[in-house]
């Protein structure tokens, strides 16, 4: 009797387990780009997703060659990837969304799909006026970390579906982390985590380049400036401090922290990166409506 009841609270377990972790659900991404392509190889570095459930499209086929290999099921037929998919993400750059959105609108049916715009700067209401608006939508911003796992995704939707949010939030989860924003907030989300790759990196370049000038070879200083840079990173998202209390606790009176820290604010370090950041999210903004 013991093991009987052993038994079903296993059976339970594992009921409930997949029940919670739900991957089987086949996914097509629709212009896989950089950022599209970075989709599909965190999600199966995850290792939750097969690569052969993941449908990719280009109009270059070609250049998913390499992912072919990889075992993901390549085409250049939106139409193809749809109907073996049921959940749809477009990844395609804002001056080619509204051909696709008319190209694929007669294939998405509410019931059985779910899309997911990563395409800066059109919006839910947009997307459905071109589509239907009974489906359910999601927009997300990932960055390109989300190949390795390490994105920070900003999510929204307009449904009133728990589900909904909830099946995006587990699929961004697994390659990075994610939050659930106002959809009014995507552009500054836009500039703040998908354009700070870039900020971030260009930061580090020129801490390697200032390595160099002191007179570390160039690849030594990249190698320090890159793993200096990741574990400053790396101490605020795990003790959850405020950067000023880390900063704090390496300067010292009259040293030479405090020293270089204010020869860069002189120079604008922090008011450069600051207006970078607003004159991005002022540039995200018209990306769908400057076609041209």
């Amino acid at each position: 009797m013991h093991s009987f009841i052993q038994m079903c609270l296993l059976r339970f377990n594992i009921t409930v387990e997949k029940n919670n972790t739900d991957m089987s659900k086949n996914i097509a991404i629709l212009g896989a780009g950089n950022l599209g392509t970075a989709i599909a190889t965190g999600l199966v570095k995850s290792g939750k997703y097969e690569a052969d459930s993941i449908a990719l499209t280009r109009r270059r086929i070609t250049l998913l060659e390499t992912y072919k290999d990889q075992g993901f099921y390549v085409t250049n037929s939106n139409e193809e990837a749809i109907k073996r998919s049921e959940i749809i993400i477009v990844a395609v750059e804002p001056s080619q969304i509204d051909d696709l959105l008319k190209q694929i609108g007669p294939f998405l049916k509410p019931e059985k799909h779910l899309l997911i715009s990563v395409v800066t700067s059109v919006d839910i209401a947009y997307i459905k006026t071109i589509v239907s608006d009974k489906l359910s939508i999601v927009r997300a911003m990932p960055n390109t970390a989300i190949a390795i796992r390490e994105s920070m995704t900003c999510i929204c939707t307009d449904s009133d579906n728990s589900d909904v949010l909830e099946t995006a939030t587990e699929i961004f989860n697994t390659v990075g982390k994610t939050v659930s924003i106002l959809e009014e907030q995507m552009t500054a989300a836009t500039a703040l985590c998908a354009c700070g790759i870039a900020f971030f990196l260009r930061s580090i370049r020129a801490a390697s380049q200032g390595g160099t000038e002191i007179g570390f070879h160039a690849h030594e200083a990249l190698k320090m400036a890159a793993q200096t840079a990741k574990g400053a990173a790396s101490l605020l998202a795990d003790k959850d401090n405020h950067p000023e209390f880390e900063i704090d606790r390496v300067t010292t009176p009259r040293g030479c922290t405090i020293a270089g820290l204010n020869e860069m604010e002189h120079s604008g370090f922090s008011s450069a990166m600051i207006k970078g950041i607003l004159h991005s999210a002022k540039k995200a903004a018209t990306l769908h409506s400057d076609k041209e």
